[in-house]
């Protein structure tokens, strides 16, 4: 899209479109996400919050009766809550309909037909994806999604074509009646799926949604204002504490940016997005559908968000209309001169630990966006500190010392979170999640 004349909302709604057909394993059409955008004329940035929203307006209150289960990612089971009541308010066509009304400028429906094509023809499936699916095969794998994910009997593996006819159908409607979802063909398909599984989501549900644009979180770092999502994200306070990087030794390197890491929030599945224009304006896209309700709308091959089964992403009582929590941040930082950096990232409770570490990598130590993705990562849960193959053995040892359990892992893996980043020294996708980066001369 940036090639045709687009802008770099464009080419992020285009960009989000195809991922919700190529990353169903990770987001979809039927979940929620946030947005950051740096508008290069005006030296501002706004943060567009199309989360998913509590349900229930118009009906009499309930509590989501769930269904708990375990998954192994690696050596750590993460604990979710999925079924038809884990389903909140779908938010991403409606953000990238307002994404694209505010700083768009080609046809709504030319960006997504490259979506539509591949919804048809079929996708490769990426070896993250594949080793993603073979995890939550369990979930993703019910209802519908076995027909999709296991057509010939067996999950399917790298290099496999992914089909989705229906997809592609739920696209072409979107492409011509942006508000199908919430009082179109969509949205009357939706509703019948909650009355037949005793889903949550009431017409005025839908109707009533809609995406707000928020003043985002300005932190001095690093000689730049870095902008983006408070709350739960913890990325401002990240950065506000954090020592400066670049005179460290690489065992210096951990301990400080382990102190700076507060406590894990909640395990969610995402995907990010990053696009730059020739104008120097930026727009970056993180979205998720939890991991996924285990059910599939008919004739349409979506799959329902579980946002509702991460119930302690918010706070209280839920309260029908009000956003979900959410723990995703993307983010820009400026200077005088401009956009410095474009950054989001995927990865649940790994999410901050990811951005924080390649942000610092990027802005304090002066890499660039591949060197500073690339580099070995570390996480912390709970006692336990797991660490990618090339985090300093020297400090290991010392936490190891300090009653930490370190769990080595022997590979660069997906669990540490996916980051891309678009900077003055080039833009990078993160190897472990099939991610990459491209420049157009």
């Amino acid at each position: 899209m940036l090639a045709q004349g687009g802008s770099a909302a464009d080419a992020a709604v285009c960009a989000c479109f195809a991922s919700c057909v190529c990353e169903v394993v990770m987001t979809g059409l039927l979940g929620g996400g946030h947005g950051m955008v740096w508008d290069a004329a005006k030296g501002r940035a706004s943060q567009l919050d199309f989360f998913t929203s509590v349900p229930g307006l118009g009906a009499p209150a309930s509590e989501p009766e769930l269904v708990e289960l375990e998954v192994a990612f690696g050596d750590e089971l993460i604990r979710y809550a999925i079924g038809p009541q884990s389903c909140a308010v779908p938010g991403v066509p409606a953000g990238l309909r307002e994404l694209w009304s505010r700083h768009g400028c080609l046809d709504w429906s030319r960006l997504i037909e490259p979506a539509i094509g591949l919804a048809r023809e079929g996708v490769p499936m990426p070896s993250a994806h594949a080793a993603c699916l073979e995890m939550l095969a369990p979930v993703l794998t019910l209802d519908g999604g076995e027909r999709l994910l296991a057509p010939r009997g067996r999950l399917l593996r790298e290099g496999e074509l992914l089909v989705q006819p229906g997809i592609a159908r739920a696209l072409e409607l979107i492409a011509e009646d942006p508000r199908s979802l919430y009082d179109g063909t969509l949205g009357s398909s939706l509703l019948e799926l909650m009355a037949e599984r005793g889903g949550l989501i009431t017409a005025e549900d839908l109707s009533s949604y809609s995406p707000r644009w928020r003043e985002p979180v300005e932190t001095p770092y690093a000689g730049t204002s870095f902008f983006s999502r408070g709350g739960l994200s913890g990325i401002p306070e990240a950065l506000a504490c954090l020592a400066q990087l670049a005179p460290l030794s690489e065992r210096e390197r951990v301990h400080a940016l382990l102190a700076a890491l507060s406590p894990e929030g909640i395990e969610t599945h995402t995907t990010n997005l990053v696009a730059v224009d020739g104008d120097g304006n930026a727009c970056v896209l993180t979205t998720s559908l939890g991991l996924g309700s285990g059910d599939y709308l008919p004739g349409y091959d979506l799959h329902l968000n579980s946002m509702l089964g991460e119930i302690d992403l918010m706070s209280g009582r839920p309260i029908p209309g009000e956003r979900v929590g959410s723990m995703t941040a993307p983010s820009v930082a400026a200077d005088a001169d401009g956009l410095v950096l474009a950054i989001g990232a995927a990865g649940g409770t790994r999410l901050r630990t990811a951005l924080l570490g390649v942000a610092a990598g990027i802005l304090d130590e002066g890499l660039a966006p591949q060197e500073a993705i690339g580099r070995p990562r570390f996480h912390p849960a709970g006692s336990i500190l797991n660490a990618e193959p090339g985090v300093n053995e020297e400090a290991l040892l010392e936490l190891e010392a300090d009653d930490w359990r370190i769990r080595r892992w022997s590979s660069l893996h997906h669990y540490f979170g996916g980051v891309s980043a678009i900077g003055r020294d080039g833009a990078a996708g993160d190897p472990r999640r099939s991610g990459a980066g491209l420049l157009l001369a």
